[in-house]
């Protein structure tokens, strides 16, 4: 029986990037900011999201673009990591799978544009298109609203209280000066996409004899 054909090893690069290639409908592999989610469907909720040692909000770490060839249903398929930052809990990681088929009710049913939007501000995006609200510390799904505006989500007590803190106080009782500037909460990783490369295939034997001309010039260079 035939051996089954080596699959290529794949590398993934942290590179800056402007912020609407980070979206959700550019379906990007990065690392840090806000989950870029897909939809709504099987998103993870505070309960999923809590370290399971200190009970606090995990942090998003990265996502990968990731679909499955031959799934319709998972045409659009992303993988999200999220650890806690609590020093103690740092081992602990979660990861949760978000996927869409090719025809769907929020992304067109073809490729993105490579071309920036004619709309390309910082704005933070705290509502999916399917109508679900996020916390504006996390980026996680929100249910708890301010129950003094209604208008700011949070997933947890803990965020809540860390983005009242933060502004939301001054701002809260002012609906005609609603703070749509997020502040920085220090919660978040800094935000890259990751660039995706298939790794040059090189011999083994040609890397053996590049090793060994190597050490023998530096042994040349010394006895020299």
């Amino acid at each position: 029986m035939a051996a089954a054909a080596a699959r290529p090893v794949e590398l993934g690069f942290a590179e800056s990037a402007p912020a609407w290639r980070l979206r959700s409908e550019q379906f990007p592999s990065k690392v840090g900011g806000r989950p870029a989610w897909l939809g709504a469907a099987g998103l993870p909720g505070p309960r999923a999201l809590a370290c399971a040692l200190c009970g606090r909000p995990l942090s998003f770490l990265l996502q990968v673009y990731a679909p499955l060839p031959g799934r319709a249903d998972a045409f659009h398929r992303g993988i999200f990591l999220f650890c806690c930052r609590e020093p103690p809990c740092c081992a602990g990681l979660r990861v949760f799978r978000n996927q869409l088929p090719r025809k769907n009710d929020f992304y067109s049913y073809e490729p993105p544009s490579e071309n920036p939007p004619p709309e390309t501000g910082e704005s933070v995006c705290l509502q999916l298109k399917s109508g679900a609200h996020l916390c504006r510390v996390c980026g996680c799904l929100g249910p708890k609203t301010c129950s003094r505006c209604h208008k700011a989500y949070y997933c947890s007590k803990e965020h809540q209280t860390l983005d009242w803190r933060l502004g939301h106080k001054q701002t809260c009782a002012q609906p005609d000066h609603f703070d749509h500037i997020i502040p920085d909460h220090n919660f978040l990783f800094p935000e890259f996409e990751i660039v995706i490369e298939t790794e040059e295939e090189i011999m083994p034997e040609v890397v053996e004899k590049e090793d060994y001309s190597e050490i023998t010039g530096s042994w040349d260079s010394v006895s020299a």
